[in-house]
């Protein structure tokens, strides 16, 4: 159990300084070829914890099931993640992450609809709670964000909270660390094919007269360089692989319902981290959203984290009598 909170720790540091290092790279990458790049590297990475989930259930990825893959990339990552990486070029590091941190709200909004799961009174009042945050992040009657960054983040959260529900349909199959690494690497393949499509001169002539520059004549190994390098490396490495290996091995270790505290810190550091390193300023409508997206989190969890420790006192109970 200790050990599952050492992963927490680290999923939740990895995930919350993300935005942040993603902002501080963004203007050297076109940002379709960073989100096919980092996740590219990230599946490669959790690659290894893929093929062990897959062993230890005696599963065997079926021809059927890589279509299915396929979508799930394209929403998840070619998508939603393209989406993401748009909003942090136009918005507020903290406002990005915050507002992200609202995904498991919409996953249980989704799950209720798509795949007919219950959905108690305090899952609603935790909905309500987050949805009223968002507000007074967007803060419309005086919004000074960007609206282009706001609507992107929220349509990232939208069809990530999706692609979510519809992958846990094989994560009892397969484990989340497989599922998660599939749509990675399918995600990828499919935007560098995207990348490779955009250098047609009709379709890249197209794109740039829309206003659409960033779909036109995307670069594959364009931007780095020695002053860049590391970031790109943490990105890369640390928040996409390292991030997600920890995420699901503290759902191993803990339970997901415990796990699912990252995204509970996440909003609070990556906004105090945002105001240090990128001087973004926090004003008071930020700071209720983010008070209310935390109460939010804190209904929906708490029930679950109380009923775990009823269940293990006894049973330490029962282990200390054993040793007497």
């Amino acid at each position: 159990m200790k050990k599952g909170w050492l992963y927490i720790a680290a999923a939740t540091i990895l995930f919350s300084t993300l935005e942040i290092v993603l902002k501080e790279i963004a203007g050297d990458f076109n940002p379709m070829q960073l989100t096919m790049t980092r996740f590219l590297a990230g599946g490669i990475f959790l690659l290894p914890f893929a093929v062990r989930a897959v062993k230890t259930r005696g599963a065997r990825i079926e021809a059927r099931d890589f279509r299915f893959f396929a979508l799930l990339g394209l929403l998840g990552i070619a998508v939603s993640m393209t989406f993401y990486q748009l909003a942090i070029m136009d918005a507020n590091a903290s406002v990005v992450a915050t507002l992200f941190s609202c995904n498991p709200a919409f996953v249980m909004l989704f799950a209720a609809l798509l795949l007919h799961e219950v959905i108690c009174r305090r899952n609603l009042i935790a909905i309500a709670l987050e949805v009223f945050g968002i507000v007074f992040i967007i803060n419309p009657f005086h919004m000074q964000t960007e609206p282009n960054g706001i609507i992107l983040t929220l349509l990232s959260v939208l069809t990530f909270a999706l692609y979510g529900v519809l992958g846990k349909r094989k994560c009892a199959k397969y484990g989340g660390a497989a599922v998660t690494c599939m749509s990675f690497l399918f995600g990828a393949a499919e935007l560098l094919a995207f990348a490779g499509f955009s250098h047609i001169p009709p379709f890249a002539e197209a794109m740039t007269a829309c206003g659409l520059d960033a779909f036109a004549n995307i670069p594959f190994l364009t931007g780095y360089s020695m002053d860049n390098l590391w970031l790109v490396l943490y990105v890369y490495i640390g928040t996409t692989g390292i991030g997600y290996a920890s995420y699901f091995t503290a759902m191993e270790k803990t339970s997901a319902n415990t796990a699912s505290l990252i995204f509970f810190f996440k909003p609070v550091l990556a906004a105090v981290l945002a105001f240090f390193v990128l001087h973004e300023a926090i004003p008071y409508n930020m700071v209720w959203g983010i008070v209310l997206i935390l109460a939010g989190s804190l209904v929906n969890i708490l029930p679950g984290l109380l009923f775990a420790r009823g269940k293990q006192a006894p049973a330490a109970e029962a282990a200390e009598k054993g040793l007497h």
